[in-house]
């Protein structure tokens, strides 16, 4: 008891606080404006900690990284630009929902869920993380492969009403992610002999791409044939779900949390699988699974809990092994060693005090951005105000530096303008894009660790089927594939019937 009475009065003091407060605003910011995600902000507040103590330090990283990834869903339902990978799943009815004049909502209701995965995952992280970590070692580069490819079958899902231009789509996006050098072999793969194409598409430059350049088109011409769609937001106000929406949803919130913290355990996975993984079984558990995709509550309420709780889970590994799941919590990482916290099971034996006082600083930083973000709400739907041309033309300026501040390159300016302009062809040809991204997302995790584990067993495919797990997700991801095959299957049939029966009534 004297313990967390210690943890408190150190978590809790002014300095700490503050700490937390700042790197919750930063990570907000950065996490809200495409191309500059947390990963970002969490190298440039690095230097910051190495003046301030323990507890204000990793409060201050804390609050960045917890900031950054909920912050990535202001622009994701305002603009349908993500602003980090982990919301791109929350572009899909988040921004629907901004187009029916219910932006408020979007946002007010992905805060709350954001903060509930947020503190669920943190509670799973007290009780077993020992458990957990155990677990997480357990999937090796077999487990992971059958795992990724049970996400990659969410394509399915997400195909709209064609499940042929859902899969043409993916393959697009697991083209996409060949392009440059081979990460193992360091051979050169569809560069056709440029030196430039060797960089290789960056993932959030193509999202910026995808996502942002068909709508700054399609605002150009909306406004040029005088047919723009505004969107009222005068006297907009902070507008919270009700008891009986989150009632509704609670099941899904703990399902969704479960994902993310899980997926979060699992080095080398992350938010963005999560957040998909989580928006494929919310749509297929729904018995309204049709009105995902245009403006569907439940569409911002899964993909917000599960990305954000792999915040939790993804401290799991890295407190209990040292085992950071993706660059973000690399640079935790590298804060915790400067000041002498050196992950592993020693830590919990050697700093208790300091343990618990990272669970405070996880709760402050939840509570920071529950606070920021119900006070701006009122201020980032007045966006909507600005003429859609004049938004474009800021939008693109944005999405530039954005792409620019990804690696400091051109050539990723110039990548995002090649592939906006596929994405909107895209468009025009009614094939969805969100399958293009999560090939993208899933692609280079899913060869990565098919070759690691062709490796590791010397060529023999077979050990693709050791394993029980992973044979669990390969007969999951098979039942997936077939579930909406039948499906279609159905609903073209009775599609036609009703054709056919029209026919007959007017022949009679």
């Amino acid at each position: 008891m004297d313990l967390l009475y210690s943890a408190l009065t150190v978590a809790l003091a002014p300095d700490a606080i503050l700490a937390v407060a700042i790197g919750t605003f930063v990570g907000l910011v950065f996490g809200s404006i495409p191309g500059l995600t947390f990963t970002v902000a969490l190298a440039l507040v690095l230097p910051v900690t190495f003046s301030l103590e323990a507890t204000p330090a990793i409060g201050l990283l804390l609050g960045t990284y917890i900031g950054g990834m909920t912050g990535g869903s202001v622009s994701a339902i305002l603009l349908g630009i993500p602003g980090t990978p982990s919301s791109a799943a929350t572009v899909i009815d988040g921004y629907q929902l901004t187009k029916r004049g219910k932006a408020s909502l979007a946002l007010g209701t992905a805060v709350i869920v954001s903060t509930f995965g947020g503190l669920f995952s943190l509670v799973v992280m007290i009780v077993s993380v020992d458990f957990v970590a155990k677990m997480a070692l357990h999937f090796g580069p077999v487990e992971i492969f059958a795992l990724v490819l049970f996400g990659l079958s969410t394509i399915c899902g997400l195909s709209e009403k064609s499940l042929v231009r859902g899969l043409i789509a993916g393959v697009i996006g697991l083209m996409l992610m060949t392009i440059g050098l081979d990460d193992i072999d360091g051979v050169q793969r569809l560069t056709f002999g440029t030196i430039t194409l060797q960089q290789g598409v960056n993932l959030l430059v193509a999202m910026i791409a995808l996502f942002a350049v068909p709508h700054v088109i399609q605002a150009f011409t909306e406004y040029y044939r005088n047919d723009t769609q505004t969107v009222n937001a005068t006297d907009v106000s902070v507008e919270l779900p009700s008891f009986r929406v989150l009632k509704d949803n609670f099941w899904l919130m703990v399902r969704s949390a479960f994902i993310g913290t899980g997926i979060g355990a699992i080095p080398g996975t992350g938010g963005p699988i999560a957040a998909f993984i989580a928006y494929a079984q919310a749509k297929r558990s729904a018995k309204d699974g049709e009105r995902f995709g245009k403006g569907a509550l439940a569409g911002v309420v899964a993909p917000e809990t599960a990305n954000n709780a792999v915040t939790g889970g993804a401290m799991i590994p890295l407190l209990s092994l040292g085992i950071p799941g993706d660059p973000a919590t690399a640079l935790v990482l590298s804060g915790l060693l400067i000041h002498g916290l050196v992950p592993g099971p020693m830590l919990f034996i050697q700093h208790p005090g300091e343990i618990y006082a990272i669970y405070i600083s996880i709760i402050v930083a939840y509570i920071c951005v529950l606070a920021i973000q119900l006070l701006g709400i009122r201020f980032f739907v007045q966006i909507l105000r600005v003429p859609a041309h004049l938004l474009a033309v800021a939008i693109v300026v944005m999405c530039g530096f954005g792409a620019y501040a990804v690696r400091n390159s051109a050539f990723d300016v110039y990548t995002m303008a090649i592939l906006g302009l596929l994405a909107y062809g895209l468009m025009r040809a009614r094939i969805p894009l969100t399958p293009v991204i999560l090939g993208l997302v899933l692609g280079p995790t899913l060869e990565r660790e098919f070759r690691t584990a062709l490796i590791l067993s010397e060529g023999n495919f077979a050990t693709f089927f050791s394993s029980v797990t992973a044979v669990v997700f390969y007969v999951l991801a098979i039942g997936v594939i077939a579930l909406h095959f039948f499906g279609q299957s159905r609903e073209a049939r009775a599609a036609r019937n009703k054709t056919k029966q029209q026919q007959q009534e007017k022949a009679v």
